[in-house]
């Protein structure tokens, strides 16, 4: 979920203040652009996504990728839109899935709390998926995914869809059900560095399925 970093009395002064408000431009930047998207139509909010998400990763200090990797950044590669990968799914309460702790590094330990499945998703996808409330301080909604892609087409852990507690959140349809576009699916920062410890997608999430959508392996 985030990058191994020393604890705060730590840093010196200065360091403190240049890393922690260039990481609180970063989430004010995403949680701006997922305001965006949610008031756009779906393919130009898509395509608003993936420019803001290259000028992220190519100019912004928090970037996951080394400054090797951004002066030879050409964009992250994603599947072309696909408009049937967009799903408004109600919920159910998560019953038979286990809390899920998991180690982060020098962040501690990751608490994964099933709370609810989709209902909408089994008969194009092949099953339902867990979300998670991912507890701590404010806490938030969390879905990861697996899919036949991982390992070739996608990274082999898996990709995420939701994880509020970063604004990732495409919203809710307007008879109350939530939107998962699998067009947004994007990998965790770990793909990019070894500096990031992040959660993957858990068992009881891996479709069985590809989803070409969202983002994917850079083309050979």
């Amino acid at each position: 979920m985030g990058k191994i970093i020393e604890a705060a009395e730590r840093i010196p002064a200065s360091r403190a203040l240049e890393r922690f408000s260039s990481l609180h431009d970063w989430r004010r930047q995403v949680a701006d652009l997922y305001a965006a998207v949610r008031a756009m139509p779906e393919r130009e909010g898509w395509a608003h996504w993936r420019s803001v998400r290259d000028r992220l990763f190519r100019e912004h200090p928090q970037s996951p990728l080394s400054q090797t990797r951004r002066s030879q950044f050409r964009g992250i590669d994603c599947f072309s839109y696909d408009p049937a990968l967009r799903f408004t799914v109600a919920m159910a309460p998560a019953i038979d899935r286990e809390t899920i702790a998991l180690e982060a590094g020098k962040d501690g330990t990751v608490t994964l709390v099933p709370f609810a499945m989709t209902i909408g998703l089994e008969s194009a996808l092949g099953k339902e998926l867990t979300l998670y409330w991912i507890e701590g301080y404010g806490g938030g909604v969390f879905l990861p995914f697996g899919d036949a892609t991982n390992g070739r087409e996608s990274f082999a852990g898996g990709r995420y869809l939701l994880d509020t507690i970063k604004s990732a959140d495409l919203g809710s349809s307007a008879d109350g059900r939530l939107i998962l576009d699998f067009n947004f699916a994007y990998y965790p920062s770990c793909a990019y560095s070894e500096a990031w410890v992040c959660p993957l997608s858990p068992i009881e999430n891996r479709l069985p399925v590809a989803i070409r959508g969202g983002e994917r392996n850079a083309l050979p």
